[in-house]
């Protein structure tokens, strides 16, 4: 950990970040405080940015004004040794031609984490955490779609981060894997204590797993809400941001899809 990092502080801080492409700025004025052991939503409507707010959290992007600090370290920077978080992208970016367990184990040997001979166990380990005990030897191929957010979920674990970025999680599982990732994201957050950093426009997911959200608004560009999920549905002053959160329970899936 930074050696001028406390648990007392917000184990993320952004300050007044404005972030873009080509010298146009996507979003600007972003603050927020993520504590650790918290999970933080970032939502929004279609193009408003959501996924170029995660590009510039885990250091892909660098912003055009402002700064995120993870562990009081700017994100942009190159991380010196063991990365402190861990990315479940969309798609869950396995490799088709490695095994389940090899996926796993790919973190431990690019980065020298642990001693060699510890990291097969060590991967089984993070593989029965998110319930794939026996699917070491399978290939991605074979597995169903949430078996493979799983599996890409043990990898994003592989090297015990501090922060787990999740991008959109449950697209494209049914309901009920859906809901089971759900159930898989709290567990981990309060048997690990770990920092969840997700986008998602899955509604039922927001209301089940989110402690606060940030609404960006595609519109002016800028934040418009900051929050618990279920007070803002109350009392958000955006009108935008409570007709967003009223459809949970009375829209289908394909009429909240709201991707960037």
């Amino acid at each position: 950990m930074n050696a001028s990092y406390s648990d007392s502080e917000p184990r993320i801080r952004i300050e007044d970040l404005t972030i873009g492409y080509g010298g146009h700025p996507v979003q600007s004025g972003i603050d927020a405080d993520i504590d650790a052991g918290e999970i933080f939503a970032i939502v929004g409507d279609s193009g408003s940015g959501k996924s170029t707010l995660m590009k510039a959290m885990i250091g892909l992007l660098r912003p055009q004004s402002g700064r995120i600090l993870i562990e009081n370290r700017p994100a942009d920077l190159p991380q010196d040794g063991t990365p402190v978080f861990g990315v479940l992208f969309q798609s869950g970016a396995l490799w088709t031609s490695m095994t389940v367990l090899d996926n796993v184990m790919l973190p431990m040997d690019l980065h020298g984490y642990s001693d060699p001979s510890a990291r097969p166990a060590l991967a089984r380990f993070k593989l029965a955490l998110v319930g794939l005990s026996g699917a070491e030897d399978r290939y991605p191929a074979s597995l169903s779609g949430g078996m493979r957010k799983r599996a890409a979920l043990a990898r994003a674990l592989a090297l015990d981060p501090r922060v787990l970025f999740l991008d959109e999680p449950s697209a494209g599982l049914d309901p009920l894997s859906s809901r089971r990732l759900d159930e898989l994201i709290l567990s981990l957050r309060d048997g690990l204590g770990i920092t969840i950093v997700l986008v998602t426009h899955e509604l039922e997911s927001l209301f089940s797993v989110a402690d606060r959200m940030i609404f960006l608004d595609g519109e002016t560009h800028r934040p418009v809400a900051l929050g618990p999920p279920a007070e803002l549905a109350r009392a958000a002053q955006s009108a935008k941001v409570r007709e967003f959160l009223a459809r949970r329970g009375v829209a289908s899936k394909g009429e909240v899809e709201l991707s960037v």
